[in-house]
């Protein structure tokens, strides 16, 4: 993107066509391959091919969206084998034809996490009444059978010397708080036998098995409070590096890949700690070594040729991208960018660059946020404030380029990314602390976070916001129900009723929903007390659109100020989507109208002439 003012504001159209996803980076078949999701392309997600010598193509149709509903979040949504892509539609599993980029059906239903064998393909499927993990072979007329059936979740298939490894996980938790590391003897075209617990359970998360090049099997667990990497030798468990971070990410989607292992004995993985991502190396003594790289956040997709690690990184001045980071001995690499999106180029654009703030709040804590002051703005800025929540809450902030953010930073505002109570990378106290807290504490962390930036002059009174998505809308609205700083809430594809949620939300989440329980309770509409602005997909199958419906209609009732965007034929994903534009355009509609009925009485015109 190429702008001749340097201070032009970030277009709506900018903001949207900028945010290209990169995401599932694998290794193999001599090549990398990636999904690639481009805004102007409506939001169809390809795979893409990278090979030395040959460049970039898109090696699945056009048109065809890759994508799996596997535990509503997906993940592992394709594989190749001998040139040929295994991947995952909406309808059901894929094979591609030979010679030409055809598609044929191999199996309807809801499959995900696909692993290449020996021989053959790999995948969890998923239904009504649970998980399997299947194997299909890979030549001839595709053959399906089933190696291990559970009533809850089952995730990583991973086959290694005569055994197979997999995570498992009841109905009753989410994988990042008790899921266990499995392993059995196991050969192609036979199945598991003898299957053994190796880790994990009711106070544990475990995950990420892989089988190293020493033929051991190595994973991620939370035992010590910190999710580290750990190995078995087929004897004991020991751990590889004990490091105070996150080594690696909640398992929102499966098929992550958060370490890998280079060809000459060390290990390399991305480690997070706070809303920062670091690149990091294990010896073979386990001394642990950092590499440099450009970018503050690095992908949970890891793939390693050789000594050269390829991820998925970005920064606050880097829009995503796919880059190759060439490890030799130096601290300082080599970084090699393939693909990072023609829009995403700053050269011309000037881009609002957080500084972290840490506030303490009761209880002798401290939250941290991200705050981006208004784009080219003097170290003295005054400013309206948009204060975002996070979804999850089970997430956190990400140190990236946002584009979203830029298009309201270049318009005047302040933008300020809180991690609230509840976030990841602080390890699983933090983390579980939010548990029967939803609603409180969470609002308590970004009203606390407001109101600092009120008392020391950077925040304009009556002109501060707060935005959420999912989650983070459930805290906006919840904050707006309380006698505080915030002016007017947007809340997109906003959670309303905990307990409703844990009714209708998919299979997969249910046991989120009912952990979250007992904080605030219901957003209750008599009790809001600025007016809101509910933006919501029409198809959204996480936070059910008949929720918000019924939370406006209340609104009306009780004559409080609002507005009701629905999105046609949208699901959970606005800021993806192709309605994507158009919900920027009604959230700053929304402030600019708040700001405008209040500027005669707060004495300070301004700040809101200028936005």
């Amino acid at each position: 993107m190429r702008l001749a003012d340097r201070s032009a504001a970030v277009t709506m159209e900018d903001a949207v066509r900028a945010s290209v996803s990169y995401d599932q980076l694998r290794a193999g078949d001599g090549a990398l391959h990636w999904l690639e999701t481009r805004p102007e392309a409506g939001g169809v997600a390809t795979v893409t091919r990278w090979r030395p010598g040959e460049g970039m193509h898109d090696v699945s149709p056009d048109n065809f969206d890759i994508t799996s509903g596997v535990h509503a979040y997906g993940g592992g949504s394709f594989a190749v084998a001998d040139g040929t892509l295994w991947c995952i539609g909406s309808d059901g599993l894929y094979r591609g034809r030979h010679h030409n980029d055809e598609l044929e059906l191999v199996s309807p239903g809801s499959f995900g996490d696909l692993t290449i064998g020996n021989g053959e393909l790999l995948a969890v499927r998923e239904s009504e009444h649970g998980d399997d993990l299947i194997a299909v072979s890979l030549t001839g007329a595709p053959q399906m059978r089933t190696l291990t059936a559970s009533r809850g979740f089952l995730g990583a298939p991973r086959p290694g010397p005569e055994s197979l490894a997999w995570t498992a996980w009841s109905d009753r938790d989410m994988p990042w708080d008790a899921c266990e590391v499995w392993v059995a003897s196991y050969s192609p075209l036979g199945n598991p036998e003898d299957p053994t617990k190796l880790a994990g359970g009711s106070d544990e998360s475990a995950v990420e098995p892989r089988w190293g090049p020493d033929g051991a099997l190595y994973f991620v667990s939370d035992r010590s409070g910190w999710r580290n990497l750990y190995r078995w030798d087929g004897h004991q468990v020991q751990p590889v590096a004990p490091i105070t971070g996150e080594c690696a990410a909640e398992p929102w989607e499966l098929g992550y890949t958060s370490y890998d292992f280079l060809d000459d004995g060390r290990i390399v993985l991305a480690v997070q700690e706070g809303p920062r991502h670091r690149l990091v190396v294990i010896d073979p003594d386990s001394t642990t070594r950092p590499v440099h790289v450009p970018y503050t956040s690095i992908k949970p997709f890891l793939a390693v040729q050789g000594a050269t690690v390829a991820l998925i990184g970005s920064s606050p001045t880097a829009a995503p991208q796919v880059a190759l980071v060439h490890l030799g001995t130096a601290a300082d690499p080599q970084v090699e960018v393939l693909a990072r999106s023609e829009h995403a180029e700053l050269e011309g654009t000037q881009v609002s660059t957080p500084t972290e703030l840490r506030v303490h709040v009761a209880g002798d804590r401290e939250v941290l946020a991200l705050v981006y002051p208004p784009t080219a703005s003097a170290a003295d800025w005054r400013a309206p404030v948009i204060v975002r929540a996070h979804p999850g809450p089970t997430a956190s902030c990400l140190l990236r380029l946002d584009w979203q953010a830029q298009f309201f930073t270049s318009r005047g505002f302040a933008v300020v990314d809180v991690d609230y109570l509840g976030s990841t990378g602080y390890g699983r106290a933090f983390r579980e602390s939010l548990y029967g807290r939803w609603g409180l504490d969470d609002v308590a962390d970004c009203t606390a976070v407001a109101d600092h930036l009120l008392a020391t002059g950077r925040a304009v009174p009556g002109q501060v916001f707060i935005r959420g998505a999912s989650a983070g809308g459930y805290t906006a609205l919840h904050a707006v129900a309380q006698n505080g700083p915030f002016a007017a809430a947007t809340a997109v594809s906003t959670i309303v009723d905990p307990d409703r949620w844990a009714e209708t939300v998919p299979r997969f989440q249910r046991a989120h929903a009912r952990r979250l329980q007992g904080g605030a309770g219901r957003v209750r509409s008599a009790i809001i007390q600025r007016p809101v602005l509910l933006i919501h997909g029409t198809t959204d199958n996480v936070a059910v659109v008949e929720d918000v419906r019924k939370l406006a209609d209340e609104l009306t009732a009780h004559g409080t100020p609002h507005e009701l965007l629905l999105l046609p034929d949208v699901g959970h994903y606005v800021a993806t989507s192709p309605m994507a534009g158009g919900a920027l355009e009604a959230e700053l509609a929304h402030y600019r109208f708040v700001m405008t009925a209040t500027a005669p009485n707060q004495g300070d015109q301004t700040a809101a002439s200028s936005v």
